[in-house]
C-alpha cells in the first residue's frame, strides 16, 4: 500500500483529568473509505475533531502527506486539505447551491477597481462538481432550502471538493435520512473515494458501513481496540467489538483493570 495521506501516531487528548483519547495509532489512505465505529463516548468523534483542528492534541503526532503538522484551528486543517461535513451541514438555506459552495471564497473580477462576482464561473464550477458526483441536481441557482436531505449532503460535499479537500470527514451523514436518500449519500461517499479522496466515515449504522467502507476501526474508552478490512469481517463481529462481547474487547477491558 502507498504512503498514507494521514498518519496518527500515539494521539492523546485530555480534557483536564479526563483522557478522551489514549495513544491512538491510525493510518488513512487516499481512495478509501475508513469507518470509525464505537459506542457514544468511545473517542471516535474526539479523534476526528483532532484531525479537523477543532481540538489540539495533548500528545502524539499527526503526519499529513508525509509532513508532521500541528493544528491549532480548523483553518490549519483546511489548509492541509482536511474538510469536515457535520450532520447539521451548516448550509445557508436562503442561498443558492452555487452561493453555498463558494460562501466566503467567491470568485471575483475587478472593473475600474470595483469588485464584481463571477456568477457564471461559479455556477459552471458547481455544475461540474455535481456532474462528477452524479448528484442529479440540474439547477445550481435553486435555494438549498428547497433540496432534499441527500441533495444537501451533495452540496456539502461539493463545498469540500471546491476547497480542494483531500480528506473528507463525514459525521453521521445518513442519520436523519430516509432509505432512498441514504442510498444516494452512500453512493456519493463511494464517489468521493473513487475520485481519490480519503474519506473518514462516522456512523452507527452497521449496514451503511458495510455498504461503503474499505476498512473499519473500532474505538472503546478512548482507545483503538480493533481494525478490520470489510472483506475479512462480518457485521456480527463488528457489533461484538463495539459492545464488548468479542474476545479482543474483553481482553482490552481486562487490561484496563
Amino acid at each position: 500500500m502507498t504512503q498514507p495521506y494521514v498518519k496518527a501516531i500515539n494521539i492523546t487528548k485530555r480534557f483536564g483529568a479526563l483522557t478522551a483519547l489514549n495513544d491512538v495509532n491510525l493510518e488513512i489512505y487516499a481512495g478509501e473509505v475508513l469507518a470509525l465505529l464505537g459506542d457514544n463516548g468511545a473517542g471516535k468523534s474526539t479523534f476526528t475533531k483532532v484531525l479537523a483542528g477543532a481540538h489540539p492534541a495533548s500528545g502524539g503526532e499527526l503526519v499529513v502527506n508525509g509532513k508532521s503538522v500541528t493544528f491549532s484551528s480548523p483553518k490549519d486543517a483546511s489548509d492541509c486539505g482536511i474538510a469536515t461535513i457535520f450532520q447539521e451541514l451548516a448550509l445557508s438555506e436562503n442561498l443558492s447551491i452555487a452561493e453555498n459552495v463558494f460562501l466566503g471564497r467567491e470568485l471575483k473580477r475587478s472593473v475600474l477597481g470595483i469588485p464584481f462576482l463571477r456568477q457564471q464561473a461559479m455556477r459552471s464550477r458547481v455544475a461540474e462538481l455535481l456532474h462528477e458526483l452524479d448528484a442529479h441536481i440540474s439547477d445550481t441557482e435553486a435555494p438549498v432550502g428547497s433540496l432534499s436531505g441527500g441533495q444537501r449532503q451533495a452540496v456539502a460535499i461539493c463545498r469540500a471538493l471546491n476547497l480542494n479537500a483531500r480528506l473528507v470527514i463525514m459525521d453521521e451523514p445518513t442519520a436523519a435520512l430516509a432509505v432512498a436518500e441514504t442510498r444516494k449519500v452512500l453512493t456519493l461517499t463511494r464517489k468521493l473515494a473513487e475520485r481519490g479522496c480519503a474519506v473518514v466515515l462516522i456512523s452507527h449504522n452497521i449496514a451503511d458501513v458495510f455498504d461503503v467502507a474499505d476498512r473499519m476501526v473500532v474505538f472503546r474508552r478512548g482507545r483503538k481496540i480493533a481494525e478490520r478490512r470489510r472483506t475479512e469481517t462480518t457485521p456480527e463481529e463488528i457489533v461484538s467489538l463495539i459492545t464488548g462481547a468479542h474476545p479482543e474487547a474483553r481482553a482490552f477491558e481486562a487490561a484496563q483493570v
